[in-house]
């Protein structure tokens, strides 16, 4: 797992081996699972350390700093922003995620849920429209994270909306691509006759309370229903990263790079 160190006192300055301890480094196991998914063989000057660089990467989405202000032992702050923006230009950073949730991820109960996460200022005012990779929504107030979570709780997919979207309309759309599911778990706002058909038309059981203003009561399986409470806890580990759960980014594929390398590490 990262490093994490708490608050340090200001009366007291920080050594070498102290500041060095405050900063987040990929795990040897972390490291062994991505190194044989990343680029090779590819043109140009030697690239700088990527073990190095990705953990300045997650350093700066964990603290919530500027890409400026990334710390030094991760080599130039230039290099740590371009090769965030240049891998999330070309898909790298959430393809990463898709390869390793084919391979690891336990679909068997599945569950669904959104998050609302607050556009910070920086975010604001995007120009270029979508073909520049900017969304419509960047002007609005807050934007929301749909995740799919595994048996045990592990984020595994993922998409950002507009805050004012509502959840059943969004749902065939994260779904569409899922695979060895038999249950999905879900709250109330997933309370729709559509999206029950077409989940019993995938052979997958929809564990999803009624509404209170439903005519007939909805008969779901109230026991397994409790274990919904692990995609709460994943939105918990997702928002530990100050720039996932804050948005920072003008860019909507950068924002979303973001939240796939909290999902990496949460995975």
């Amino acid at each position: 797992m990262l490093i994490c160190c708490g608050k340090s006192d200001s009366r007291f300055p920080i050594n070498g081996l102290e500041a060095l301890s405050r900063l987040f480094w990929l795990s040897d196991e972390q490291w062994a699972v991505i190194e044989p998914l990343l680029p090779r063989n590819k043109g140009g000057a030697r690239r700088v350390d990527d073990r190095r660089v990705i953990s300045g990467i997650i350093h700066v989405l964990k603290v919530g700093c500027r890409w400026c202000d990334c710390p030094g032992d991760y080599g130039p702050s230039t290099t740590v922003y371009n090769r965030f923006n240049r891998w999330s230009r070309k898909r790298f950073w959430t393809e990463l995620v898709e390869a390793l949730a084919t391979s690891g991820a336990v679909t068997k109960s599945t569950s669904i849920d959104s998050t609302y996460v607050k556009a910070h200022r920086s975010a604001m005012a995007a120009k270029g429209g979508e073909k520049s990779g900017y969304r419509t929504f960047a002007r609005r107030a807050n934007h929301k994270i749909h995740v799919l979570t595994d048996v045990i709780g592990r984020p595994f997919a993922f998409m950002l909306t507009g805050g004012n979207a509502a959840d059943s309309p969004v749902a065939p759309h994260l779904l569409a691509g899922l695979k060895g599911a038999r249950y999905l778990l879900a709250d109330k706002g997933y309370d729709a006759n559509s999206l029950r058909k077409r989940l019993r038309q995938s052979a997958i059981v929809p564990v999803i309370p009624g509404r209170s203003n439903r005519t007939r009561p909805i008969r779901y399986d109230a026991e397994r229903y409790k274990s919904r409470h692990l995609i709460e806890n994943a939105f918990c580990r997702l928002k530990d990263f100050r720039r996932v759960a804050t948005r920072y980014d003008k860019l909507a594929r950068n924002f979303l790079s973001a939240v796939a390398l909290a999902t990496l590490v949460a995975f």
